[in-house]
């Protein structure tokens, strides 16, 4: 979920087209591609459907299939929140430099170079019968963050604003009905094929029909913006980012303690990076990521609010299935579903998330920006309340992970819609990009917390946790997401800015 899944992986919708558009480059006369409009929107909305769909049966294949493969790759629950840190990891790196050579090459272009990486981290993931290949080719499929961004480039230079913001619900609801499609088919080929690794091959087959099917429909942008890739802003972002949260990830495990060389290394070092980006990025003409922008208090708010609500999202990715899975008789806790129930299961979560993503226009007229973004963290706060004090109850479980899904649906749509409104038209994909950017940031966060918490409560010699590593992770997902509604109340509407001096 990351894609996350994610998901971002994923928001409603927002004031900041009313805030003064970041100064772009100038744009230069037509490109030789077709016009966007000489493509039936039917096809754009079909083919953007479809590759949200690979995108979300992409990140949500494997929860299902992560209680199996502690036996079958022997390795320990906690060793599992790798492959969402190895995920989430790739992302950070791919994102802004897709994004950026989207803008300045076509959208349709680096689409089909997105895909072709994500088909072949798949395939590697099929083939895999050792953990390390299935890190490998998750770091190739993490590189389907850049799907999200360079689509709705592809949107919004076919339509305004308000056209926008509904392919961007319909892409978010797509994105989830992928995550939930995903959940059912690998568990229906676990539970029907005798091979422990069948529905590892269930990726492969999603995003080569999308690379298939889009590659003559999708429209190519009409115009770009002159100018190149920021390539050195780029390395010092991936770099910095990468170490801080390598760090995180690794911090308190055996040979990582927090005190120790490697982690405080990866830690400082990250932040150093990451602040000479920032130094660089000021004094390039065309950098890879504006960082000025951060100056304005909707943008930093909406950004705070991201982090917020993909740190718990993501950060359970794997705890919930695996509680699923475990048996009470065996661990005196969880649910004891096979494969495919756990799919079954998962799917209250995902469709109450598509739901609220497709509700959040709405809300957002009616009630503003601010509170929808207050609500959908106050809903996610809600559920994972639920899970923690009726954990033992199928029905009660399942209702707090709806809850919390609405709430997630909210935020998806509204965050990712600002974003993308914050920038012109020819930064369209940066700008969506740099959400992605902050969506992968707040869930390798969480994932890393999730790690931690889980190593801590996992016996010696033991493979599953105890109980107290799943209380204690809702209970701090839900501190998190309460954070994140206090956040969101600096959010200010349109209205609050013009009345104001």
């Amino acid at each position: 979920m990351t894609d996350t899944p994610t998901p971002r992986t994923p928001p409603a919708s927002r004031a900041v087209r009313a805030t003064p558009a970041i100064t772009a480059p100038a744009i230069t006369a037509p490109t030789s591609a077709a016009p966007a409009a000489a493509t039936p929107a039917v096809a754009v909305v079909a083919s953007v459907v479809l590759v949200e769909l690979a995108s979300g049966i992409t990140q949500g294949f494997l929860s299902p299939l992560l209680k199996g493969l502690t036996d079958t790759l022997r390795v320990t629950a906690a060793d599992l929140n790798w492959i969402s840190i190895a995920n989430l990891l790739a992302s950070v790196a791919f994102t802004p430099v897709l994004s950026r050579m989207g803008d300045l090459y076509g959208h349709r272009r680096i689409l089909r170079w997105n895909l072709a990486i994500v088909l072949l981290g798949s395939v590697l993931v099929g083939l895999s019968r050792s953990f390390g290949v299935l890190l490998a080719g998750q770091i190739l499929q993490g590189a389907f963050a850049g799907f999200f961004p360079l689509l709705v480039g592809i949107l919004r230079n076919r339509s305004g604003d308000s056209e926008s913001r509904r392919g961007i619900s319909h892409m978010v609801a797509a994105l989830v009905g992928g995550i939930a499609l995903g959940l059912v088919a690998s568990g229906f080929v676990a539970r029907t094929v005798d091979s422990p690794t069948a529905a590892l091959w269930v990726p492969t087959a999603a995003v080569g029909l999308a690379l298939a099917v889009t590659w003559p429909l999708l429209p190519e942008s009409g115009t770009r913006p002159g100018g190149r890739v920021d390539w050195a802003g780029g390395v010092l972002l991936c770099v910095g980012l990468v170490a801080v949260m390598l760090g995180l990830g690794m911090g308190g495990l055996p040979g990582w303690e927090w005190s120790s060389v490697r982690t405080l290394g990866c830690l400082i070092g990250g932040v150093l990076v990451t602040a000479l980006w920032v130094l660089v990025e000021l004094r390039t003409a065309e950098p890879m990521i504006d960082v000025r922008m951060f100056r304005r208090r909707n943008v930093v708010t909406v950004s705070l609010v991201t982090l917020t609500f993909t740190f718990p999202m993501i950060g359970l990715q794997v705890a919930n299935p695996v509680f699923l899975g475990t048996g009470p008789a065996e661990h005196g806790y969880g649910l004891g579903l096979d494969p495919f129930a756990i799919g079954l299961a998962m799917l209250p979560n995902m469709l109450a998330l598509a739901l609220g993503a497709l509700a959040a226009p709405a809300v957002a007229a009616a009630i503003s920006d601010r509170l929808t973004l207050c609500a959908g963290s106050l809903l996610m706060a809600a559920g994972y309340l639920v899970s923690l004090n009726w954990h033992g109850a199928m029905l009660p479980f399942l209702a707090g992970t709806a809850v919390a899904g609405f709430g997630t649906g909210f935020l998806q749509h509204s965050t990712r819609t600002l974003a993308v409104e914050s920038v012109p038209h020819d930064r369209t994909a940066v700008g969506s990009g740099i959400n992605e950017l902050l969506i992968n940031v707040g869930g390798s966060i969480g994932a890393a917390a999730v790690l931690t918490v889980f190593a801590a409560h996992t016996p010696a010699g033991e493979a599953l946790p105890e109980l107290g590593a799943y209380t204690a992770s809702w209970t701090i997902c839900a501190v998190v997401s309460l954070a994140g509604a206090v956040i969101a109340l600096l959010y200010r509407t349109p209205d609050d800015r013009e009345a104001r001096p």
